[in-house]
């Protein structure tokens, strides 16, 4: 009897791997794409050129965080949808963007870190969104219209920088999984922001081809001061003191969050010497100033880590670290520490490396993971 029931539940799981393999591989043929778009030049080119490859595509736009209640992008992006004869749907997740993003956002600055917020977006929450609806509509491919591409190496998904090095945003993509890289399509990967333009020209969408470029960070582009004020009691952020690194007073400051490490413009200081901003002490309210020397490292270490293919990042004397977008690239070597933990071991010194940033690893064009600085 115990064999008789034992066959059974065998044949039962069979039947179902063979159909979840059934689905995977119909979704995969289908032709169906779901691709983010923000009512912006990117992604409405990125739209144009995935129904030129023959792609069954429906757009999304996400409610993330409307700046005084301006929604003119939700109508950019059901227009130029309406114009192309596809699918739009508007997915409102401004309470989870305000939980996942926003408030950590505070949290960080609160802490004296400096928060990467992009990252975070694109990892942890837009693109899994995107997967979530795609899965719930029997599309397989994801789209947006990011400046990066895509390759197999060694079996493993990777991406690689884009063809505009300008635009390359393969920095803030290291914590994709497997599952998602393995789904995404990347129109915009190699082409060039100029030439994106020009064929939103092209096509008759002028709007399109002429919008802003998006600056900072969405919720609060080139003024995070006024946004922490607003979103913290008064208590939180008072005055305090800026010290050197011998403990002597210098000046006051605004308040500790107002600063991050590396900062040497607004300070409001005149020292006739260029000082930056070292350390910073939340619980003194405590900024510490000290010259660029001083600020320079040869070592950090790595929380909530990604890594792609261990073989091809760990204990390589040839990989690049970045902490900036777009901005230094030092050589490092990386190892993995008994508490779960990533030891960078750089091979030249590095500045203003500050608490909550994000670095990412390189070799050559090609990310090989990433994850948050201790």
């Amino acid at each position: 009897m115990f064999k008789v029931q034992s066959y059974e539940f065998i044949a039962i799981i069979c039947k179902l791997f063979s159909f979840i393999v059934f689905i995977f591989v119909f979704m995969k043929g289908n032709r169906r794409v779901l691709l983010g778009m923000s009512g912006g030049t990117d992604s409405s080119v990125a739209a144009l050129l995935l129904q030129d490859a023959g792609y069954e595509v429906t757009g999304v736009t996400f409610r993330f965080y409307e700046k005084d209640g301006n929604t003119e992008y939700l109508d950019d992006a059901r227009d130029l949808c309406a114009r192309l004869g596809i699918p739009h749907l508007i997915s409102d997740q401004r309470k989870a963007f305000r939980s996942t993003i926003i408030d950590y956002f505070i949290r960080e600055y609160m802490a004296g870190h400096t928060p990467v917020p992009c990252t975070l977006c694109n990892n942890y929450l837009k693109w899994p969104l995107l997967r979530q609806l795609a899965d719930e509509r029997d599309i397989y491919y994801l789209a947006t219209g990011h400046y990066v591409r895509k390759r197999m190496i060694e079996g493993y998904w990777h991406i690689t920088t884009g063809a505009d090095a300008d635009k390359d945003q393969s920095f803030f993509l290291w914590g994709l999984p497997q599952d998602i890289m393995e789904r995404m399509l990347l129109p915009m990967g190699d082409l060039t922001k100029i030439r994106v333009r020009e064929i939103a020209e092209e096509r008759g969408f002028l709007k399109a081809a002429t919008k802003k470029d998006s600056i900072g960070v969405c919720f609060c582009p080139m003024d995070y001061r006024t946004f922490l004020r607003n979103n913290v009691s008064v208590e939180a952020i008072q005055k305090g003191k800026f010290f050197d690194e011998k403990g002597n007073f210098i000046a006051w400051h605004e308040g500790y969050p107002f600063y991050t490490i590396g900062q040497r413009r607004g300070l409001g200081i005149d020292l006739n010497r260029a000082v930056f901003v070292k350390e910073i002490i939340p619980s003194e309210n405590k900024v510490v100033l000290g010259d660029l020397k001083s600020l320079e490292k040869m070592e950090m270490r790595l929380k909530d880590w990604n890594i792609i293919n261990p073989s091809l990042l760990l204990g390589h004397d040839d990989v690049i670290v970045k902490i900036r977008y777009r901005k230094q690239a030092n050589r490092c070597t990386v190892t993995l520490l008994p508490d779960n933990t990533l030891h960078v071991q750089l091979h030249e010194p590095l500045t203003a490396i500050a608490a909550g940033q994000a670095a990412a690893f390189y070799r050559d064009d090609v990310i090989l993971g990433g994850g948050i600085i201790i």
